[in-house]
Formats: structure tokens, sequence, C-alpha cells
């Protein structure tokens, strides 16, 4: 029995259609394990440092679609809070994942799920969308990463912005950037690729 597990409404579901559960969780697994390889870019700026991680997340969303790319966001965090050295600069475990820059993790799911469900709706086929898509993810990410911090440090709101959120702004344009040029050039290539095939 072949039960496919996915539309090919996303990038990957087109490209590895049908994606049945086997596929699925080959994928998830991946894009999981893609975090964690993204974590490790880690550029020091203060208490809060630049990841390649909003970047991964992001693009997990879009290429998998909400349930897959909130299901591998999940599976990345349990697989950093269970001991494996995936979050930012080799850390693990769950003090790591509840200290002050927790928040941001925790958002990762909800983030690739509302960038995935964007991208089910076609906002990866165009560069604007599949930018307006991350960019309401990456909000949430940082929104989420400063009400923590604030809570955790007990730092004063305007503060905690300029420490979590204000200095992050020009790098997480550039990531936004960098990867909604690869979704509209993906189904480019996937078009022409079915095209020729015929």
């Amino acid at each position: 029995m072949h039960t496919a597990y996915a539309k090919p409404d996303t990038l990957i579901a087109a490209a590895l259609a049908p994606l049945d559960w086997t596929r699925a969780v080959s994928v998830v697994v991946a894009f999981s394990l893609l975090a964690a390889l993204a974590a490790q870019i880690v550029i020091p700026i203060g208490l809060v440092p630049i990841t390649g991680q909003t970047f991964a997340v992001l693009l997990t969303g879009a290429l998998l679609g909400s349930r897959l790319g909130a299901m591998a966001m999940t599976v990345y965090l349990i697989e950093g809070a269970s001991g494996l050295p995936f979050f930012y600069g080799g850390t693990s475990g769950i003090p790591h994942l509840l200290g002050p820059t927790g928040g941001y993790l925790i958002a990762f799911p909800a983030a690739a799920f509302i960038t995935g469900a964007f991208t089910e709706h076609g906002w990866d086929k165009r560069f604007l969308t599949a930018a307006g898509s991350m960019a309401i993810g990456s909000a949430v990410i940082m929104l989420s990463g400063w009400a923590w911090f604030a809570i955790i440090t007990k730092t004063p709101l305007p503060a905690a912005f300029q420490l979590t959120v204000l200095q992050f702004i020009p790098g997480d344009v550039i990531k936004i950037l960098l990867a909604a040029a690869v979704l509209p050039s993906g189904w480019a290539l996937l078009c022409r690729r079915a095209s020729q095939e015929k």
C-alpha cells in the first residue's frame, strides 16, 4: 500500500512526489540535522549570538510546508534537549533550551509552521511573497526571543528589544533575502525538468 503523506504543494513534496511516510520521516530528520548544522555558524556579538539557525528554520518551513516543517523543528529541539550537541556552539540540554535564548528556540516550530502555511498557498513561487512569508516567520522568532529574554533575565523591555531584536534585523534581512531567492529558482528548475521529461 502506497500512501502519500503530503500534497505536492511545496517544493520538496513536488520534487520527491509521491511523498510517502518513509520519505516524509527521512526529510524531517534531514532538515532537523540542517538546523543543527546551521546552529554551528556562530557570530558572537554579546549575550545573544548571531547564528544560521533562523535561515534554516525559515527555509525548512518554506520547503517542507506547515506540518513537516514544524515536525522537523520539533525533532531538532528534542535532539538538542536530549543531549546531542545541536544548539549553537555545540551546546545542548534542557537548561540551554530554557535559558535566556530559549525563546528563539521554542518559537522555531511555530515559525516553520507559519512560513510553511504561506508556502502551501503559493507564496514561495515569487520572490516578494516568499520573502514576506519568511519575514513573518522571522518576526515570530524575534518576538518570542525578546519576550522570553526579558522575563528570564528581568531586563526592561526596551533594553531587551535592543539586545534581542534590533541588532539582528540587518542580518535577518540578508538571511530572508537569501532563503527567499532559493524558492522561485527551485520551482523554475523543477518545471524545466518536468517539461524536459515529457
